[in-house]
């Protein structure tokens, strides 16, 4: 037999699933390598908290032995009770350009997630929705940004012949001179003093905890009735925020409170990712001063999210925010964003409002499954 599809249960399985994107990339100078550690840290079961409800499987497909395809199947509980589903989640997908490979793999996945009763796979997820999701389908030939996949055109192929079609889209969207388009529609950023309750601040890291469970409270209200959204526990949160310091600044983030309770949140963080692609998919001493160097010089700025409770939505908080928006782009020269959801009107009006024109475009691939036996028969 040609192709051959094994679970990863040991070292030599998973060093095959980690390093199969650096043979497949080699050369491509719009790939970022991911820091191994992170990927193992959140493949990791036992230390990602986000797995205490959700089941994880990996695997290679090799080709006369040759590792040659990867993919994960993840079976959130949480995601399949709280819209009545029974789908799974495949992602970390790559592999080379054979359709007869990629078919074989997934064959496997399919036939694994009916042992789950899973109905439907869904993807690209890295691993869930709080992440890296969905298949690039334009602009190739642009660098890969923070938080953004990356993948080769013939991956939609790929996914296409294994009997997948396309569900959602995505987008992300761009602004060259952010500084100077914002002093031109709306003048020079204001001052922080609003008058009444309510107190503009940024992040406070002497209180790390604390404040990552007032952005945590503000984005679980905020987004709770957002595409897939499944409310982040505590330790998720921390477990996602453990970087943090790394790819953001205090003052990159805003927190509005209203009689001292936080209502709305501005989440901005640095596109690392010119300074990443330099580590080539390994930290060590030496590469982190040169990081910490090379981010000092970042001019691309990404709004990682934006959440306001939703009984302020409507509210002052919103110009609050946007305010603080305005002040903190006037120290760059780009502005980016991470994923949208088309049905998120108020993120779609936003990232119009500061001109970010849809750039680039990520699709969702859905399978519905064969007698919920994954086209074994």
């Amino acid at each position: 037999m040609r192709y051959e599809v094994r679970e990863v249960s040991d070292r030599s399985g998973l060093r095959d699933f980690l390093h199969l994107p650096f043979v497949l990339y080699q050369g491509n100078p719009h790939w970022v390598p991911p820091l191994l550690a992170e990927v193992r840290r959140t493949l990791n079961t036992r230390k990602n908290p986000y797995f205490a409800d959700a089941s994880l499987e990996m695997f290679v497909c090799y080709d006369n032995g040759v590792p040659s395809a990867r993919a994960t199947l993840v079976v959130s509980e949480a995601h399949c009770r709280r819209f009545g589903v029974r789908t799974g989640f495949f992602g970390f997908f790559e592999s080379v350009d054979d359709s007869a490979c990629a078919a074989s793999l997934f064959s496997e996945l399919e036939h694994r997630a009916s042992a789950h009763g899973v109905d439907t796979l869904e993807g690209p997820f890295n691993p869930n929705h709080y992440s890296e999701l969905g298949l690039l389908a334009d602009h190739f030939d642009e660098d890969q940004g923070f938080f953004e996949p990356y993948n080769p055109p013939y991956y939609h192929g790929l996914l296409e012949d294994a009997g997948f079609h396309k569900g959602e889209s995505l987008f992300t969207g761009r602004r060259e001179g952010i500084c100077e388009y914002m002093r031109s529609r709306y003048g020079a950023p204001p001052g922080v003093n609003p008058p009444g309750e309510y107190v503009v601040r940024n992040f406070d890291l002497s209180r790390l905890k604390s404040e990552l469970e007032a952005v945590r409270g503000v984005f679980n209200d905020a987004f709770d009735s957002n595409w897939h959204f499944i409310p982040a526990s505590t330790a998720e949160h921390r477990f996602a925020a453990r970087y943090l310091r790394m790819i953001t600044d205090p003052d990159l983030v805003t927190i509005v409170e209203h009689r001292g309770r936080p209502v709305g949140v501005l989440l901005c963080v640095l596109d690392v990712n010119p300074a990443l692609k330099r580590m080539k998919g390994a930290a060590g001493p030496v590469k982190y001063i040169r990081f910490l160097r090379e981010r000092r010089t970042i001019r691309t700025l990404v709004v990682y999210a934006v959440g306001i409770r939703k009984a302020y939505q409507g509210t002052r908080v919103y110009t609050l925010l946007f305010d603080s928006m305005r002040r903190i782009v006037d120290r760059y020269d780009a502005l980016t964003c991470t994923w949208i959801h088309p049905g998120n009107f108020l993120s779609v009006a936003t990232a119009s409002r500061v001109g970010l024109e849809p750039r680039k475009h990520f699709v969702i691939y859905r399978k519905r499954l064969t007698n919920g036996i994954g086209g074994r028969q």
